[in-house]
């Protein structure tokens, strides 16, 4: 009888301990990463500018006055004589195209920032001498949702930044992430594209989804821990202190 007591507690001490510990492998970043250099394939990325894109365009030359016709700003308030012009972004419309002063429409779709400068300054310089082209954009942002400490959205100023630096701005996964199926959902010129990644893995430096386009869509699934937390329903509490009385009902009754 003492054995089958002692059984029965053994048995469920260990069904505890199984469903309480997890493989460091589950949550490690990048293991099989190797003392060493490792190639950046990714050196020669760039944004490109797509349908939807808000640019800062900013137009400048020796002779401030002649640039101002090739710059776009929202007038002060006349009751503020204080107050600064803003810029005004340009609008990439559905068919890549902006409308820009005295060079009318352009198409700048598939452009990066510093295609786009080159052609400006090769288009303006019949117009003003030595143009100095200033372009950013204004929508450069990424998302970080699911389980990391912070989701949110997250504007990036210098215009690149990779998944790893994205989740760092998130405050990193919680210990229920998943770090092997992590999901990058990417839009570009209306079309979505569904990406899974590995941290676990350090082929991801290497992956062309390693740095982040504007608007791009990280999402951190649950694990099983917390699929399964999830099902915790209030009567929990009392199932669980009916077990426990069980089992000690039964360690009496065996005694």
């Amino acid at each position: 009888m003492k054995k089958l007591n002692q059984g029965l507690i053994i048995t469920v001490i260990t069904l505890l301990l199984i469903n309480s510990c997890a493989s460091s492998k589950d949550i490690q970043y990048f293991q099989n990463v190797e003392d060493g250099i490792l190639k950046d394939s990714t050196a020669a990325f760039g944004a490109k500018i797509q349908s939807g894109d808000l640019l800062y365009i900013n137009v400048a030359t020796i002779n401030a006055e002649a640039a101002l016709p090739f710059n776009l700003y929202e007038s002060p308030m006349l009751q503020n004589s204080n107050s600064i012009a803003k810029p005004i972004p340009y609008l990439v419309d559905d068919d890549g195209n902006i409308n820009f002063p005295v060079l009318g429409k352009l198409n700048i779709s598939g452009l990066s920032t510093k295609q786009l400068t080159e052609k400006l300054e090769v288009d303006l310089v019949e117009y003003i001498t030595n143009p100095t082209i200033n372009i950013r954009f204004a929508n450069f942002r990424v998302s970080v949702l699911g389980e990391v400490a912070k989701p949110g959205s997250y504007q990036v100023l210098n215009e690149r930044i990779s998944v790893i630096e994205a989740i760092g701005l998130a405050g990193d996964l919680t210990i229920y992430g998943q770090r092997d199926n992590v999901l990058l959902v990417r839009i570009e010129n209306g079309e979505k594209t569904f990406t899974t990644l590995d941290l676990t893995n350090k082929d991801l430096f290497n992956s062309p989804y390693y740095n982040l386009k504007q608007n791009d869509i990280i999402y951190i699934s649950p694990n099983k821990t917390k699929v399964n937390s999830s099902a915790v329903g209030p009567n929990t509490g009392v199932i669980i202190s009916s077990a426990s009385l069980l089992i000690t009902v039964l360690a009496l009754i065996i005694k």
